[in-house]
């Protein structure tokens, strides 16, 4: 009995000393990249044509984070007996398979081998005393969504555009971003990967047949179950595909719907477990190798299955969780990660955002209802060492999404706002590719409804991509505005014109347009709600007879510098 007793000890010691990270699933990491086959100065081996011109336009160096796992290391990983699963460079280390546990000790002894993933029990220390100790109520970005169906209501068209929004119109107006689909760009020749739990019917919903037929669907890859198939598992990534990629005119056509797409699995709906945020490394290095210049990912970590792997508040520091390191090395390779906040804003004991949405490069994104209300479920800030997230907010309460029976469908969640993000996101730096990502990501913040006085539900506010893209073009041409000067965009112009200017506070603006006469041609009046950088627009003066105009910005009661400008013949 007493050497039972030892050899039922001596066993349990053994299974707690390895952590699963899946049932019978572990990471090995290596110690380094010594030996391999691949160089830094043949990056053509392991990386696209388009991956590597990325990194020359901006400057990245190729280095060792990009050099592919040794295959030597993983080979001898794989004589001992087990089974690989999928490697991860950015985090040096291979998944594996094996319910033999002896094996694991004679994994770790090998030189090259730094760790088998270690047992941490999770400590449940919030430093908010105001929280309770709970946090089992909290799952990826997906589980708590719930959908109303609406494909026999009647179909809204929304204001006079270029595009016919629909249902969808409201999402898209709500962060400005109609200017940019209407001056003809939509996403063309961007690049943008999807990471998320299955994208089913995906192949054969009307609302992405533009998308197959003019072959924008670029690739497939399930990291989950291996191959290509990612048209299962869950109608999640379908539904966020669509808020980017579906164009049904009359019922919605998503933020991109001229961008190009990568659809990858890389979450496994039927269980929860660590593996996911190691499978979610190798879906965005994936991604990178391919070239994509964005990647969303409507997905977030913090409890498992398995307790003894969850997250706790100080994990969320940026640098812990093992998608959140992945997500900062992608935004490192010269990609925009998009993520969603998640769903816990309404639990007390965790209301916090999960990973890899507290990346230090990451763009976070809650949700807002449609008049700009910020949703109960959308989690918050900050992250452990205090950063402000989310970064931005979206519509993400009523999105409207394609639906499996060919119609439309509205469902909530940070999930639908991260996408619609970062599909217009594909458009602004579709106009401004010669910028690097932080570039981008900072004018999308700065046109944030709340840039002037951020908050740990709205971040930066809802942005105003038309704004956005007027800073960028005024940065690009070396334009610096003081506060009593302005901006016209387009000099000279033909039937529509921007002003960018500097308000001090809250205000009424009154711009005036003068002929050479000095008779007031042209009038108008705004209520300015946004501090700082502001853009406004007057449109449809095409009826203005070409000529030399004075025009004149009066915020408040005082009157700002006055610019010349020209009307020219379309």
């Amino acid at each position: 009995m007493k050497s039972l007793l030892v050899t039922i000890l001596a066993l349990f010691s053994f299974t707690c000393l390895y952590s699963q990270i899946y049932p019978d699933k572990y990471f090995v990491a290596f110690t380094d990249k010594n030996n391999s086959p691949y160089s830094i100065e043949n990056p053509q081996e392991y990386l696209s044509a388009r991956a590597i011109e990325r990194r020359s336009r901006y400057n990245i160096p190729i280095d060792i984070h990009d050099l592919p796992v040794n295959p030597q290391y993983i080979e001898a990983v794989a004589d001992i007996g087990v089974q690989v699963i999928n490697p991860t460079k950015w985090l040096n280390g291979i998944t594996i398979y094996t319910n033999d546990h002896s094996l694991l000790s004679e994994i770790e002894a090998l030189p090259f081998v730094k760790s088998v993933r270690k047992a941490r029990q999770a400590t449940q220390a919030h430093p908010k005393t105001d929280f309770d100790d709970d946090i089992s109520l909290f799952k990826p970005s997906w589980e708590n969504e719930t959908i109303i169906d609406f494909s026999n209501r009647t179909k809204a068209t929304g204001k006079s555009t270029s595009l016919q929004y629909g249902l969808g119109y409201n999402q898209i107006n709500q962060i400005n971003g109609i200017p940019l689909h209407d001056d003809g760009f939509q996403g063309q020749g961007m690049v943008i990967a999807v990471l998320d739990a299955g994208f089913s019917y995906a192949n054969q919903l009307n609302a992405f047949d533009s998308l197959y037929m003019n072959g924008l669907i670029y690739g497939t890859r399930d990291i989950v179950s291996g191959g290509t198939n990612v048209y299962q598992g869950s109608f999640h990534g379908t539904g966020v595909l669509s808020t980017m990629g579906a164009n049904l005119p009359g019922e919605l056509i998503g933020t991109a719907p001229k961008a190009g797409y990568y659809l990858i699995r890389t979450e496994d709906t039927g269980s929860e477990y660590l593996i996911e945020e190691y499978n979610w490394a190798s879906g965005a290095e994936f991604a990178d190798s391919t070239g994509a210049d964005i990647i969303n990912s409507s997905l977030g970590y913090v409890d498992f299955d398995d307790p003894n792997q969850n997250h706790i508040y100080q994990d969320m520091d940026g640098n812990t969780a093992p998608a959140t390191i992945a997500a900062d090395r992608a935004m490192s390779r010269g990609m925009i990660v998009v993520n969603s906040a998640g769903n816990s804003g309404n639990y007390t004991s965790w209301p916090w955002i999960g990973a890899p949405a507290d990346g230090d490069s990451v763009f976070t994104i809650g949700a807002v209802d449609a008049n700009g209300i910020i949703a109960g479920f959308s989690s918050i800030g900050p992250t452990a060492d205090g950063r402000l997230k989310p970064n931005v907010v979206a519509q993400g309460a009523a999105t409207v999404i394609a639906s499996s029976n060919g119609g439309t469908t509205t469902s909530n969640g940070t999930s639908f706002s991260s996408p619609i993000i970062a599909g217009m996101t594909a458009c602004l730096w579709q106009i401004n590719q010669e910028l690097a990502n932080m570039s981008i990501l900072e004018a999308i913040q700065q046109s944030g409804s709340y840039y002037n006085n951020p908050n740990y539900q709205y971040g930066n506010g809802i942005p105003d991509y038309n704004q956005a893209r007027m800073v960028l073009s005024a940065q690009n041409k070396g334009i610096a505005l003081t506060p009593e000067s302005i901006k016209v965009i387009p000099n000279p112009f033909f039937d529509k014109i921007g002003i960018l200017f500097n308000a001090i506070d809250s205000q009424l603006v009154t711009i005036r347009m003068f002929d050479i006469t000095g008779r007031l041609i042209v009038s108008g009046k705004f209520d300015v709600q946004r501090v700082g950088l502001n853009y406004l627009e007057l449109t449809q003066l095409d009826f203005i007879k070409p000529g030399i105009y004075t025009l004149t910005v009066i915020a408040g009661e005082k009157r700002l510098n006055s610019q010349k400008i020209v009307k020219v013949k379309d």
